[in-house]
């Protein structure tokens, strides 16, 4: 059997975040490929990690700056290698082109991380986002020469596609579409979920470790819930999400119906019960697993532009999509008062994953492409020259920081 192996950043929650899902979605779509998957990391246990054994995944903990990744990974002489975000292809990418060099290097980027660090930053200086700021980002070069050095990179989002081969002048061959992918037991009939009747309140959802998540939260508290507040009274925002700081639980205030509920041990009952969900995203990028997790809870939503970036393409939104927040809370108010408008945002949202997120609109197509990668790969990366030129000794500054610190450690 061909093995899989896959490094992550941290182990997979998908009860925690969008990204632990992902995670277990292309578990799931290369064991249908037929691939014995290792998922090996250099995190720490959590709590609320998910127990791979029960996924027929093998785990594998392991060390940075080690040579006993060398001999592992030696040993286990995988087909393919995965890295779950650019940080770890710095890591582990050289040990690995270095013990397997045949071996197919994929990483996947959940989101690009250095669009959401500049557009952060634009936020926080009060000023609009260019695409000068990617350019003078730090992370954009760490982030693009890991790209050019793996075989292929899963992206999430085609803005972000798009970016990167206009911008960055990245070959399309290296960059391949695959977003949030829903199974079609995800996909809940409409006349199974709640009815508008039977729901209340708003809601927002997200990992407060996320900076975009506790941004919005404060967002909400500070400007948004104000003014929904004021036009109906009755009505309450419930707060959950993963990992909440003290900072965050001390903005609950029962007084003024924000509730900070901390992490949904159900995510979808609590979005079921949900009449709307609001994320008011400033900064951000990838794809928003709350607002997928709207829709496929029948769930209308008001978001930001950022918020339904590449979500939607020429799909009508199922609710609103606007950056200023009177006119974020009207809309709110009005999609929550009036049953047809609710009716009509949530069927929009049916069609937005039946269109976009069902995992059985890729698997052929994903299938191929890893299958093609195999039998092409070495002209593939003869493509790839300045992959090649990052392989090149004199760029690896990671590789030698690395046994530098190797060293030091055995003193």
């Amino acid at each position: 059997m061909n093995t899989l192996l896959i490094i992550g950043f941290v182990w997979p929650e998908p009860n925690s975040s969008a990204a632990g899902g992902r995670m277990m979605a292309l578990i799931s779509l290369f064991q249908e490929q037929g691939f014995k998957i290792t998922f090996a990391s250099p995190a720490q246990d959590s709590e609320h990690m998910v127990e791979l054994s029960q996924y027929n995944v093998e785990k594998k903990s392991i060390l940075l700056n080690s040579e006993t990744f060398d001999t592992y990974i030696k040993s286990l002489n995988p087909k393919i290698v995965l890295f779950d975000r650019f940080m770890i292809e710095e890591q582990f990418g050289w040990r690995v082109a270095e013990q397997c060099p045949d071996a197919i290097r994929i990483l996947d980027t959940e989101d690009l991380h250095c669009l959401r660090l500049s557009r952060q930053k634009a936020f926080k200086e009060n000023r609009g986002f260019s695409n000068n700021d990617l350019l003078q980002e730090e992370v954009a070069k760490r982030e693009i020469a890991s790209i050019l050095r793996c075989d292929l990179t899963l992206m999430i989002s085609k803005f972000e596609m798009k970016l990167l081969t206009k911008l960055f002048k990245i070959r399309k061959s290296l960059l391949y579409y695959l977003p949030l992918l829903l199974d079609d037991n995800q996909i809940k009939p409409l006349e199974k979920l709640p009815a508008y009747e039977e729901r209340i309140d708003f809601i927002f959802i997200g990992n407060f470790l996320h900076e975009p998540n506790w941004n919005a939260v404060q967002y909400l508290k500070e400007t948004i819930w104000p003014l929904i507040k004021n036009k109906i009274p009755e009505a309450n925002l419930n707060i959950y999400g993963a990992y909440p700081t003290q900072k965050v639980l001390q903005l609950n205030n029962s007084k003024s119906g924000f509730l900070i509920k901390g992490r949904a041990e159900n995510a979808d009952k609590v979005v079921s019960k949900a009449r709307i969900v609001l994320a008011p995203i400033r900064f951000g990028a990838g794809i928003k697993g709350k607002l997928v997790e709207a829709m496929v809870n029948g769930t209308p939503s008001i978001t930001t532009q950022i918020g339904a970036e590449s979500m939607h393409g020429k799909l009508a939104w199922n609710g609103h999509i606007t950056d200023d927040p009177e006119t974020f809370a009207t809309q709110a108010t009005a999609l929550y008062s009036n049953r047809q408008l609710w009716i009509e945002a949530q069927k929009k949202g049916v069609k937005i994953i039946e269109n976009r997120f069902k995992r059985d609109k890729y698997n052929e197509d994903f299938k191929n492409c890893i299958q093609l990668l195999r039998t092409n790969l070495e002209q593939h990366r003869l493509n790839n020259f300045m992959g090649q030129l990052l392989q090149h000794h004199s760029l690896k500054s990671t590789k030698y920081m690395a046994k530098w610190i190797e060293e030091k450690n055995k003193v």
